[in-house]
């Protein structure tokens, strides 16, 4: 019983230190305003998104950004859909061109792609299924001005959508991004999405690019923050809540246990001892929270320190979702049946993932 009392208390000390640093955050979300100057790429890697790419092509075409300072580069990652680029309909530079595979990492390779063709300094990639703010490029070159940084994170969030899944999607991928600004609060930073991240060409050169993981499908954008960390972190920016884009949720529970999946098979690769621990210790306490609920079914005894265990966890993940979405101005609904779904789900994933493999954009991957 002692170390279920300890494990909790571990959890309770990490994810109130993240709180901490999300109000930390909160407290330098100004930026300057500047007159345009950076240039930028933005690369999209695609495959099969011909109902999404018109979307995010008038949300790009919608930037209160000078079109002469950026371009669109559309990377096909071999699409079987039919999508074709229509000439004259967006007023903005946009270049389709076909992936170029040489590793097991087709998102990765789809970016290299791109790069060796760009025109411009900057790098900033999303996805296909984004809707992008109208200030986004804005508030990349005011950063990028202000703290003459070579990288910089940008907040990512879902297009609401009706339903417990999509709720449950959200309030689970609000407490991840909650994680992204208070590790980058207590600067321990480790996570980052590469729907809104952006950096210096040079930069990505001379950190060898996704080179030394190309053997893992995804981590395109928190693999590359690690080496940043690790070569200049004095010149990475995290924009918190001054620039979200907006993606969309699955439409299935099995499409998000592929995605989750796909997310959780980083974990082991993480060069950073603090993610390891962070996930290892939310693991076993939302575990431990499922062996307790067995518990009392043994000795009844059991069911009152149950109970304060499951009364205090929603405390703490109720707190910390709160500072999350107070933090991101977006909304949280379902927390109840959420919080109830969540220990299932997470060891779901956990286990799953410890097979290495999801299905991927019709592909399965190890």
């Amino acid at each position: 019983m002692i170390l279920f009392a300890l494990l909790l208390f571990l959890y309770a000390a990490l994810i109130t230190q993240l709180a901490f640093g999300i109000s930390k955050m909160n407290k330098q979300n100004t930026i300057e305003s500047s007159s345009p100057k950076t240039t930028f790429s933005i690369i999209i890697p695609f495959r099969n998104e011909a109902e999404n790419l018109p979307i995010l092509l008038n949300s790009i075409e919608k930037l209160k950004y000078p079109k002469e300072l950026f371009e669109v580069i559309l990377v096909d990652d071999e699409s079987n859909d039919s999508w074709k680029l229509e000439d004259g309909r967006w007023k903005i530079k946009v270049l389709v061109i076909p992936n170029q595979r040489k590793s097991n990492s087709p998102k990765k390779d789809a970016i290299e792609t791109a790069i060796q063709i760009a025109k411009y300094n900057w790098i900033v990639t999303t996805d296909a299924d984004c809707e992008i703010p109208e200030n986004w490029l804005q508030v990349f070159d005011a950063k990028i001005q202000e703290t003459n940084a070579k990288m910089c994170i940008g907040s990512v969030g879902y297009v609401a959508e009706s339903g417990f899944l999509h709720d449950f999607q959200n309030n689970d991928f609000l407490s991840l991004q909650g994680v992204t600004a208070g590790s980058f609060g207590i600067q321990k930073p480790f996570m980052c999405n590469g729907a809104n991240f952006a950096y210096e060409k040079n930069f990505f050169k001379d950190l060898n690019g996704f080179k030394g993981n190309n053997n893992l499908a995804s981590g395109d954008d928190v693999f590359l923050l690690q080496k940043a960390l690790k070569a200049a972190p004095e010149k990475i920016a995290y924009l918190g809540n001054l620039n979200i884009v907006f993606t969309k949720s699955c439409d299935s529970w099995n499409a998000l246990i592929h995605q989750r999946v796909r997310w959780a098979s980083k974990t082991s690769a993480y060069a950073n001892w603090y993610p390891k621990i962070l996930g290892s210790i939310v693991f076993l306490t939302n575990l431990s929270g499922l062996l307790l609920l067995a518990a009392p079914f043994y000795q009844f005894e059991l069911i009152q320190l149950t109970a304060y265990f499951w009364i205090l966890k929603y405390g703490i993940d109720f707190m910390f979702l709160k500072f999350s979405a107070s933090y991101f101005r977006l909304p949280f609904k379902n927390y109840l049946s959420s919080f109830i779904v969540y220990p299932f789900f997470t060891v779901l994933v956990v286990v799953k993932a410890l097979f290495g493999k999801f299905e991927w954009k019709e592909r399965q991957f190890n």
